[in-house]
């Protein structure tokens, strides 16, 4: 995954308002749903979230009150 969104928001809102409007912007920009946005583990305390089409993962590279919006291919298996 190397291209995404960063997206800034420190308002009060729940998660699921946050990344609503991430993925839309992400929607308008690369013209693609994402499927995974990371966000500081502080903001997950109890793990991986689903919230709509979306993965919410922990990551420690992203900073408070960012999120990290990306399209992540599944990996393949080889057979």
């Amino acid at each position: 995954m190397s291209v995404g969104l960063l997206w800034y928001d420190n308002s009060a809102e729940a998660l699921p308002q946050k990344i609503e409007r991430a993925v839309r912007r992400y929607e308008e920009r690369f013209g693609a749903a994402p499927n995974v946005c990371y966000v500081h583990p502080a903001v997950l305390p109890d793990g991986e979230q689903h919230i709509n089409q979306v993965t919410v993962r922990a990551s420690g590279h992203v900073l408070q009150h960012h999120l990290w919006v990306a399209h992540e291919e599944s990996p393949t298996t080889g057979a």
